[in-house]
């Protein structure tokens, strides 16, 4: 009898791994097991009344790199592309993104130009900032909070504006606590190689061979941005699931695992509750610190190295407007912790995706918010209420974007736990983990954002590598 490999989590990453495991020339038997009854974990779109869609989770998919590259094949590979939303590169949305600082919306520059001139809330134009970057020695510690890499380097005003609110916006972190290594590490090992991040990113880390299809040379001819699909992200995972039954993988919905147990073969016993599977190799895609929860006695270092990757809370407020005009034209705007500690940033739907406005078309933004406020209304037991949080969405709009009237449609959803947290040292995390499966032998491979990377694309892609490892084509892959 052939392999049999169960797969933790219906999420992307889990999806993804089941996909490549099942379109292996000698496909093992493959179960994906995801404990509620829906899949593709925090990528979900809803249609509003109007037909407008609205994204609760990841809105929009970088097409750049290899990794960029290899989603959009998959993209051909499912039969998607006619519906594929490109932000092409002369779009508003490609070009513009705002910083909200001192109460006023300020445009980050863009363009060898943009850093010569004087550009608010910086203090003078940021070829000085790149200037002090060029001439910094190299940082000897193996590793750095992502505030100190950038103060050092760059200097105080872009670590205390600018990343501080890039972490906010990618990982509703605190660039204080989190790691450049983990969550930057084409600037850490920019650093590390040619002694600066400017040089590094021009020089670049030398490519590698490129996947090639008429989509991903499209999206090259026309310098994308990102991406989306014409009814919602929610379609990939959707159409990676018909694509895995026609596969023959077998796909349980609502089976939460209740443990994991080896046998005496080597194979393991997967609890569901009221049955069990048996499998020779499982690829765990759930987070970390749930997976630690679930391995038995024998895997208790690795389930201490997990149990120490925490995660952190988003509201995600979207908002439409009856004939609401925005003050810019762009992406979206990030905010400062220093601004708000609570408002993330902004994202403005409408303007990168209008197609998906609905009829008659309404202004749709997305309101993120998080960070320390969130962490300390959970730590003090507060009653987290969708009122709460539409009123503080509603108010950061009215404010910061100048739309003032009550939105025609309103929806909150508290994401709990969904970002991953890079803290200092998090790579030594993976190393442990890392080295007690290879010691132990244990038939387990890692997956999902808990590890190395926390967009769509690191997922999708820690998803292939893990079917890779499995189908032990890695080295070719």
């Amino acid at each position: 009898m052939g392999r049999t490999v169960v797969v933790l989590g219906g999420g992307i990453s889990g999806l993804a791994a089941s996909y490549h495991l099942s379109r292996a020339p000698c496909p093992p038997k493959v179960v994906l097991v995801e404990g509620s009854e829906r899949l593709g974990g925090w990528i979900r779109s809803v249609r509003g009344p109007d037909g407008a869609v609205f994204e609760l989770g990841p809105r929009g998919i970088r097409p750049a790199g290899v990794l960029g590259a290899r989603t959009l094949l998959m993209v051909s590979e499912l039969g998607l592309d006619s519906e594929v939303l490109p932000v092409r590169g002369d779009h508003a949305a490609a070009q513009n993104r705002f910083l909200y600082v001192g109460g006023a919306l300020h445009a980050l520059p863009s363009g060898f130009r943009g850093l010569l001139r004087p550009s608010p809330p910086f203090s003078k134009p940021l070829f000085w900032a790149g200037l002090k970057e060029l001439t910094t020695p190299r940082g000897k510690d193996p590793d750095e909070t992502v505030h100190s890499f950038t103060q050092r380097r760059l200097g105080p005003e872009v670590a205390s504006l600018a990343m501080d609110s890039l972490c906010r916006g990618v990982f509703a972190g605190n660039s204080r606590e989190l790691s450049i290594r983990s969550c930057f590490p084409s600037l850490f090992q920019a650093e590390q190689t040619h002694r600066s991040i400017l040089l590094g990113l021009l020089l670049g880390a030398g490519r590698g061979p490129q996947p090639d299809s008429a989509l991903i040379r499209q999206a090259r001819a026309e310098r994308w941005s990102q991406w989306s699909l014409r009814e919602g992200l929610e379609t990939l995972p959707q159409a990676l699931n018909t694509h895995l039954t026609s596969r023959g993988v077998s796909v349980l919905r609502g089976q939460p695992v209740c443990g994991l147990s080896l046998e005496a073969e080597g194979c393991w016993k997967v609890s569901l509750g009221d049955s069990n599977l048996e499998a020779d190799h499982i690829i765990s895609a759930i987070p970390a610190s749930v997976l630690s929860k679930l391995l038995p006695a024998e895997a208790a270092p690795l389930a201490r190295a997990l149990s120490t990757i925490t995660a952190v809370s988003v509201a995600v407020v979207n908002l439409q407007y009856r004939g609401g005009r925005l003050p810019v034209q762009g992406f979206g705007h990030l905010v400062p912790s220093s601004e708000d500690p609570g408002i993330l940033g902004i994202v403005y739907d409408s303007v990168a995706f209008p197609e998906q406005d609905g009829s008659p078309p309404g202004l749709r933004v997305t309101v993120m918010l998080g960070g320390s406020w969130l962490r300390t209304l959970e730590a003090r037991g507060s009653v987290l209420s969708q009122e709460l949080f539409q009123k503080e969405a509603e108010k950061a709009a009215a404010t910061q974007l100048g739309l003032k009237e009550p939105p025609s449609h309103c929806l909150v959803h508290l994401h709990k736990n969904c970002i991953p947290q890079y803290t200092l040292g998090h790579w030594q995390k993976l190393e442990s983990a890392t080295q007690f499966l290879a010691a132990q032998k244990l038939p387990l491979t890692l997956a999902g954002a808990s590890y190395e990377g926390v967009a769509v694309n690191d997922c999708i892609e820690s998803g292939r590598q893990a079917a890779a490892r499995v189908l032990g084509t890695e080295p070719n892959s």
